[in-house]
């Protein structure tokens, strides 16, 4: 991967930042009370409209996952010990910034014997206690499609469940080694069944065609996927994934 160098991005692709009084406000706060957010530490250039929304992403589990996929900037590796309590600081982060919408997301954690479940569930649950009126979607890692890793996750009822299914069956096993693209849709079914909204997504850029993106929707929605988010693939350092091409505007909206 390093051998190619950073893409030079189009111009379709570039816009202007806007910072509104609730971006602002937010950032003071979370400068202010110490608070830890992907939207800031992934550099996510979609911070902007969505702090304006009240709407913020947290990481929960550590700064380690026992996964590697070729597009993720998080690190692999052994992670920490579990930290029990940061359930309670995500909530009470939520109740501060004064959240209308949160995403919580986080590593895999497969040194874990029950796979990081209990701390995905506990955060939902201690954000919907101290914070009633603010919806969570929750993005997790497959849990290998354990029935009853899912069924803890399951039973706090985020408002809506995410699992990425991010690429494509031919090129998922180099993208994505230690994930599969069939357990990934079970997983939605599963989430599905359960009567939860589910949501997954396509990253495109990775080596794709057309038409197997079009064949993966086609997957999604039979596997009981309700909402689809489709992205274009930003590397993220030189020993990341090449972009293997951008994405024209076109293009998302006949996947639409």
């Amino acid at each position: 991967n390093a051998e190619t160098p950073i893409e030079r991005k189009p111009n379709w692709i570039k816009t202007r930042a806007k910072m509104g009084p609730e971006y602002s406000e937010l950032k003071s706060l979370v400068k202010r009370e110490g608070l830890h957010t992907v939207c800031e530490e992934a550099g996510c250039p979609n911070i902007y409209e969505c702090w304006e929304d009240r709407e913020a992403t947290f990481l929960i589990g550590g700064q380690q996952c026992t996964r590697r996929c070729d597009f993720c900037q998080i690190d692999t590796g052994k992670p920490d010990d579990l930290d029990r309590d940061e359930p309670r600081r995500v909530a009470e982060s939520v109740q501060a910034m004064g959240l209308r919408y949160s995403t919580i997301t986080g590593v895999a954690r497969d040194d874990l014997p029950d796979g990081g479940a209990w701390l995905y569930a506990e955060t939902v649950r201690l954000i919907h206690q101290l914070n009633p009126g603010t919806g969570v979607e929750l993005l997790i890692p497959d849990f290998n499609a354990k029935p009853d890793q899912l069924a803890e996750v399951f039973s706090t009822r985020p408002e809506v469940l995410a699992h990425n299914v991010e690429t494509v069956p031919r090129i998922f096993k180099r993208i994505r080694p230690a994930f599969r693209y069939q357990r990934s849709l079970d997983v939605i079914t599963a989430a599905r069944e359960d009567n939860l909204v589910t949501k997954s997504n396509l990253i495109l850029g990775m080596g794709e065609t057309p038409d197997e993106v079009t064949q993966a929707l086609h997957d999604l929605h039979d596997a009981g996927c309700d909402i689809i988010t489709i992205t274009q693939y930003l590397r993220p350092s030189p020993r990341h994934h090449p972009v293997e091409r951008w994405v024209k505007p076109e293009e998302f909206v006949e996947h639409s």
